[in-house]
């Protein structure tokens, strides 16, 4: 669903023409009384971060269809008119150097409704679903076009991608909104190349449970080239991206036998950069070096094989009762959903399997959760976070608030004012940190260090975007999920905002829209495009331009709803929407003067007064002479300029909040849910852990993944959590 702008004359304002009058009598004193071709000073779009302003002649030249994408706007300017220029906007100007409209300026395009957002979003589920059974009709193409060799031999030892007849997309990562993407992108379109470090994408909100043996790793999985096989995966990692050439170079994730890591470069057309985030050590020395994380299967893998081991160490003959208490005292950092379920599916698997298998271990057993504000979970109601803790203290964990780490070492936690905790298992999840390309690729945009100051984060530390999710004041960038903050409208770091990203930019890439420049202050992505067939098709058949006419209630009504639509959009939409698709079309702006004005009266009068006079009867006539002329000049225009128009893409990202859940152990969990801007729910207890193994299950990537977890939670009921040290 898009807006679309018509370039049809009969749409706009009155025309300025030359005047033309019927009356011989006044033809030779034409030009006494015409006005000069009209120029508007227009305020063009703060695309450079500074104020400009153009010269817009309003004789409209032959409209030509662009054949390549055209930048925002690019007009030198002129000299100023000798006319006066029409009066400013009535609506506030945005400020010289801004980033986005000033408090008071309506919001373009407007919000829309839960209600609206929903009803899109379930369009677009039925569009994706027609294209993954289109998908398995064409997978065997795909297959076919993969077997050339994707990289050759290029400059300075790097490899480069091959000569692509289609545009190139290039993703970066694999996560939720990386993987959204990838599984709705039209690859018939475009050329998708996917590079990261990881070769699949990973459940991350269920990996507290493989830490403990609940869930199997490989359930949580599924590689990207089974989520989409006609994308092209690269397991390496995006060291450089240069926005202004469109270049990236990667790096690979393994060596050649000599240790030589293979370089290659991608030039793409349009680049999303879904990388995500790093764990965060906010300086605090030894945590990177003693502490576990839960951002990858691999650190799920070695925290499960460190809480065995502590087991095995403490159970030994001769370790005496205060290395038992230090090996099995786990230390969970940080309050939030990660660090809450882990601390909960840790004492489930201590109180339920670990006391079966090590009984005479138990009193030594501690589980403590550390955090430096006055409480967990703070993205929940008060009443949830006070039942969280409640129900962690009943599980035996102990909850500590207020408390803040400021080293780690080998053997003991450190905390402000001197205290020392001794553990064997340290697990740290109290926040994210930028990873270096969000670095890289924010040095080279200047536009985001002031978005950034204006958002009152540190410089580097994400990529500010705009409500279509593109990278401020970089070209044809999108940036998405943890790495990225929508500017105006700060959103949650968690995977439901990042996947409903990933298939909105999917939406938007698959429409074949020019991105542009990110920006509040720039244009929304746009497409200039021919008339379609139904409307070429109107105008030389009889019997459709009846039916039209006959379903609008007649020809004067069809071209003042037009006129009346168009100039409502127009004046609804900021100054840089207007000047943009004027540049684009030609098209007059909307303050022209009425066919009244451009033929004088005043000076028609005056100059048959000057010729001796000339009876009324003759002045009326060379006046509607001057009239008809100037509306056959329209005429004209418009059947000239119809063959081409703007469309604005007017679904900025909007996040459909559909709740957050947490589970906190003792099979129970919190859900909160927000919807319809009227529906508050909030659950505890049994019937919320039960929403939220349903919720789970059904938001798993695929049918295996829902099957493997089943089965994974069947067997850790029947026979318990598999224990195994290996």
């Amino acid at each position: 669903m898009t807006r679309q702008l018509t370039t049809s004359c009969s749409n706009k304002a009155a025309t300025v023409s030359r005047m033309h009058l019927g009356a011989a009598m006044v033809t030779p004193m034409r030009a006494t009384y015409r006005r000069r071709t009209l120029s508007v000073k227009a305020q063009a779009p703060p695309f450079d971060g500074k104020e400009k302003s153009r010269s817009a002649n309003l004789e409209r030249p032959e409209p030509v269809v662009p054949s390549a994408p055209l930048p925002p706007l690019s007009v030198s300017p002129q000299p100023a008119p000798s006319a006066p220029a029409p009066s400013a906007p009535a609506f506030p100007q945005p400020a010289p150097g801004s980033l986005f409209p000033t408090p008071g300026e309506p919001q373009w395009p407007p919000r829309r409704a839960f209600t609206a957002v929903a009803l899109a979003n379930l369009g677009d589920s039925l569009t994706d679903v027609g294209r993954h059974l289109g998908r398995m009709v064409t997978q065997p193409q795909c297959m076919i076009q993969k077997e050339q060799q994707l990289l050759v031999p290029g400059d300075g030892g790097r490899m480069r991608l091959r000569s692509s007849t289609k545009p190139v997309v290039l993703v970066l990562g694999s996560g939720w909104g990386a993987h959204s993407l990838i599984k709705v992108i039209d690859t018939d379109m475009y050329d998708v190349v996917v590079v990261s470090p990881r070769n699949h994408f990973v459940f991350t909100p269920m990996l507290p449970s493989t830490a403990v043996g609940t869930v199997e790793f490989r359930s949580l999985l599924e590689p990207v080239r089974t989520s989409n096989p006609c994308v092209t995966y690269l397991e390496a990692e995006c060291d450089n991206l240069d926005p202004n050439t469109k270049v990236a170079t990667c790096t690979s994730s393994f060596a050649y036998e000599d240790g030589r890591r293979p370089q290659f470069e991608i030039q793409y057309d349009k680049a999303v950069v879904a990388v995500g985030e790093q764990p965060a050590t906010f300086g605090v020395p030894g945590v990177r070096e003693h502490c576990f994380f839960m951002k990858e299967v691999t650190d799920a893998v070695a925290l499960r094989k460190r809480i065995a081991e502590k087991f095995e160490l403490a159970c030994l003959p001769g370790t005496s009762e205060e290395e038992r208490r230090a090996a099995l005292h786990f230390v969970v950092v940080g309050g939030g959903p990660t660090g809450v379920e882990f601390a909960g599916t840790l004492s489930d698997f201590l109180r339920e399997d670990l006391r079966k298998k090590y009984p005479a271990l138990m009193k030594y057993v501690k589980v403590s959760l550390l955090q430096s504000v006055s409480s967990i979970l703070t993205q929940f109601d008060e009443r949830l976070q006070r039942n969280a803790l409640e129900t962690l203290s009943r599980s035996g964990v102990e909850v500590r608030t207020g408390v803040r780490v400021v080293g780690v070492t080998r053997a003991k936690v450190q905390l402000q004012g001197g205290e020392e905790l001794d553990y064997g298992v340290c697990l740290w999840s109290a926040g994210n940190a930028p990873r270096p390309l969000v670095k890289q690729i924010a040095s080279l945009v200047p536009d985001q260090a002031m978005a950034t100051e204006s958002s009152r984060i540190p410089p580097g530390s994400k990529l500010c975007v705009d409500s279509f999710l593109r990278v401020v004041g970089a070209t044809d960038i999108l940036a998405l999920g943890d790495c990225s903050l929508v500017l105006r409208n700060r959103l949650p770091a968690t995977a439901q905002v990042a996947g409903q990203q990933g298939a909105y930019l999917a939406h938007l890439i698959n429409s074949g829209y020019n991105l542009g420049v990110g920006g509040y202050t720039q244009p929304p992505p746009y497409q200039v495009v021919k008339r379609d067939r139904l409307q070429t098709a109107t105008d030389h058949s009889a019997f459709l331009r009846w039916l039209a006419t006959a379903l609008a209630g007649g020809k004067d009504r069809i071209a003042m709803g037009a006129k009346v639509s168009d100039a409502l959009f127009r004046m609804d939409a900021p100054p840089w929407i207007r000047v943009h698709s004027e540049a684009l079309t030609h098209a007059p702006p909307l303050d022209r003067p009425s066919r009244a004005t451009v033929c004088d009266l005043a000076a028609v009068s005056a100059a048959t007064a000057a010729a001796g006079g000339a009876d009324p009867a003759a002045v009326s006539r060379a006046v509607a002479a001057c009239m008809r002329s100037v509306a056959e000049e329209e005429e004209a225009e418009r059947q000239a300029a119809e063959a081409m128009e703007v469309r604005y893409w007017d679904r900025p990202f909007e996040f459909l909040n559909l709740g957050i859940m947490a589970y906190v152990g003792s099979e129970k969990a919190l859900t909160q849910v927000e919807a319809f801007d009227v529906v508050h729910l909030k659950f505890t207890g049994a019937l919320a852990f039960a929403l939220w193994k349903s919720v789970y299950i059904t938001k798993q990537v695929s049918f295996r993944n829902r099957v493997l977890i089943l089965f994974d939670w069947m067997k850790a009921r029947v026979f318990g959590r598999d224990i195994s040290l290996f």
